[in-house]
């Protein structure tokens, strides 16, 4: 009972868990906010643009903190942040990226699907179907798993003239139409310091509070910058 009384006493004082191993979230608070940024469009496009990168940007605001931008590889961004030079790693991380002994991977703020879209219909069976696919990326092989013959292509526009395989946001702003063939689906995450645990409930706020339709529009405007 004493003991009790006790916890409950410490959580009605006001006592500020959960608690930093160190003292990230009073650093960033008014102060600067040093975010690795790696390459990855349109969620981030090195230095200091992208989808993410505005989002960062709004945390800042938020924190009433100033942003110092450090573009490098993952591997390398992943391990300062391990070591807490960085405060904040984005590059379009996927929560399942193999970081979890170097770094905290917040929740999931949006999932956001790859699929097949055209101008016109789709047959339900992809086997021999044409399809035009970023080369270079995972989606050449998830394509020619479902039967379908790879069209790869240096960046997908639309205008192939075949189904393509395309992120959801960027189906509406193509002119084209979904199929119901999904390629894939992918759940995005930050990555902060480890233990900082006030940090990254203070970020996780910020995503959570995000709509599916804010991150969409963000990914269109940065599909749109030159």
């Amino acid at each position: 009972m004493a003991r009790a009384l006790i916890c409950t006493t410490l959580l009605l004082s006001g006592c500020g868990f959960p608690r930093d191993v160190g003292t990230t979230l009073d650093d960033v608070r008014g102060g600067v906010l040093k975010v690795g940024i790696t390459d990855n469009p349109p969620w981030t496009s090195v230095p200091d643009r992208g989808a993410e990168a505005e989002l960062v940007r709004r945390l800042a605001e938020r924190t009433g903190s100033t942003v110092e931008w450090y573009p490098g590889s993952e591997s390398a961004l992943m391990a300062a942040l391990k070591d807490r030079v960085l405060d904040l790693v984005v590059g379009g991380l996927e929560a399942d990226a193999p970081w979890i002994e170097k770094a905290a991977l917040t929740r999931p703020y949006v999932t956001m699907r790859t699929v097949i879209a055209a101008a016109g219909p789709v047959p339900d069976d992809l086997t021999g179907v044409r399809v035009g696919v970023r080369g270079g990326t995972a989606d050449v092989a998830a394509v020619a798993a479902k039967g379908a013959t790879v069209a790869a292509y240096p960046e997908i526009s639309g205008k192939e003239g075949i189904p393509v395989a395309v992120g959801e946001w960027r189906v509406d702003a193509l002119g084209l139409t979904e199929s119901g063939h999904d390629v894939g689906e992918a759940d995005h995450v930050w990555a902060v310091p480890p233990g900082e645990n006030a940090w990254q409930t203070e970020v996780e706020r910020f995503l959570l509070d995000l709509s599916h339709e804010q991150v969409t529009d963000l990914l269109v405007a940065a599909e749109e910058l030159p």
